[in-house]
């Protein structure tokens, strides 16, 4: 395995290549020599090039900046809900180059586990280093589901299933978390120290990233950031907790409202389209929704330190619908003093998810590098725990 140096190194290029090596040198702080010392082997094994002379603006010669190989790898991400598969195919740098939703058509581990291998091998890719699975639940070494209530699933051994479908190392991790750390590594994040992570969806999801590390826990797993108050006055979730965060931002519950409102069933986009015309009713819950909304993101940034948030998830629409008052419910629940909130929205959507979910493939993939191994091997040794995820340099 890498030594701490050398990962940092691999990091580094991966998530800010094509690097000079000066910049190298500042960011992992080593000599010119050292940082020589420590590429060889990478370039030697042809995980990493030398891309051709180009200035960098300063005076002198011009610079060789390092990459990854081209071409190196493929990546599968699976998001998996309680009804659908979401697949995303990537390259090493998380980008996607296929990506399709298909109906999940049983809740079975097995099951589940060769609904999955199927769907990564329709994708057509070549050279699959490695799957992750991304879940709403607890889970346990990036290998254990511990807990998945839109499955009912209770201590599952599922990347082990995964694996032995596919033949290929497989990752597991809460779906909040993966797309955190997408984002951190790939993402809008990729140059932010800290920030939290807000979707809006089904549910309301909430990571947090801090140091240039996200934080895992178990806790991810529970949905504390549904439930947390925003309104006295809004509608109650399921849970029996009147104006928490589900309540207000569920793509479920804005559309139930509009719903009730006109008298008739609409679905979350047609409730935004209606609000976004100036429909009264639709604007009225939509309003009250970007309200909660900023309530929810001062609250967050103010409580963690971390001024700047990212929204993402399936739901975001509300956003593009309603910014101004987004905006304005942050800035009055933010002392005038602070640094004001940067707000960077991810409008992908589902494929946000599972993109993550090959993020969190990635990161272990790197981890399992093998410099004494032929490159074709150095990405698909046996899967580790995933327990060194996570540092970003």
């Amino acid at each position: 395995m890498l030594s701490d140096s050398e990962s940092a190194l691999a990091r580094a290029v991966l998530i800010h290549g094509p690097i000079s090596r000066s910049e190298l040198t500042s960011r992992l702080g080593l000599s010119p020599p050292s940082l020589t010392r420590l590429a060889k082997p990478f370039l030697d094994a042809g995980l990493l090039v030398e891309l051709d002379d180009r200035t960098d603006g300063s005076v002198g010669r011009p610079v060789r900046p390092l990459d990854v190989r081209p071409g190196l790898a493929h990546f599968a991400g699976v998001k998996v809900t309680g009804d659908s598969l979401h697949v995303a195919g990537t390259d090493v740098r998380a980008r996607l180059v296929a990506y399709e939703e298909r109906p999940l058509h049983g809740r079975d581990p097995a099951g589940v586990a060769a609904e999955i291998a199927r769907a990564v091998r329709d994708l057509g890719l070549d050279r699959i280093a490695g799957v992750g699975v991304a879940i709403g639940g607890a889970v346990r070494d990036g290998r254990v589901v511990e807990f998945a209530p839109f499955l009912d699933w209770t201590d599952v051994p599922f990347a082990e299933l995964v694996e032995a479908e596919l033949g290929v190392p497989a990752s597991l991790e809460n779906d909040l978390v993966a797309l955190a750390e997408a984002e951190l590594w790939f993402g809008l994040g990729r140059d932010i120290p800290g920030f939290v992570v807000i979707t809006i969806g089904a549910g309301i999801g909430y990571a947090l990233v801090v140091n240039g590390q996200v934080v895992h826990s178990r806790e991810a797993g529970v949905g504390l950031g549904g439930h947390i108050p925003l309104s006295t006055t809004g509608p109650v979730c399921h849970s029996g907790h009147r104006g928490c965060a589900e309540a207000m931002l569920a793509s479920g519950s804005i559309a139930a409202q509009v719903s009730a409102a006109h008298r008739r069933p609409l679905d979350y986009a047609e409730a935004l389209r209606l609000a976004h015309d100036g429909d009264p009713a639709a604007s009225t819950v939509v309003d009250e929704a970007a309200t909660a909304l900023g309530r929810l993101v001062a609250l967050s940034v103010n409580l963690t330190l971390q001024p700047a948030a990212v929204l993402a998830g399936e739901g975001i629409g509300l956003f593009a619908v309603a910014e101004a008052r987004v905006r304005a419910a942050i800035a009055a629940d933010r002392d005038p003093r602070a640094e004001p909130v940067r707000l960077y929205v991810d409008e992908s959507g589902f494929s946000a998810w599972a993109r993550g979910a090959a993020t969190i493939a990635i990161q272990d993939a790197v981890e399992r590098i093998r410099l004494d191994q032929p490159v074709q091997d150095l990405m698909t040794a046996p899967a580790g725990s995933g327990e060194t995820r996570g540092a970003t340099p």
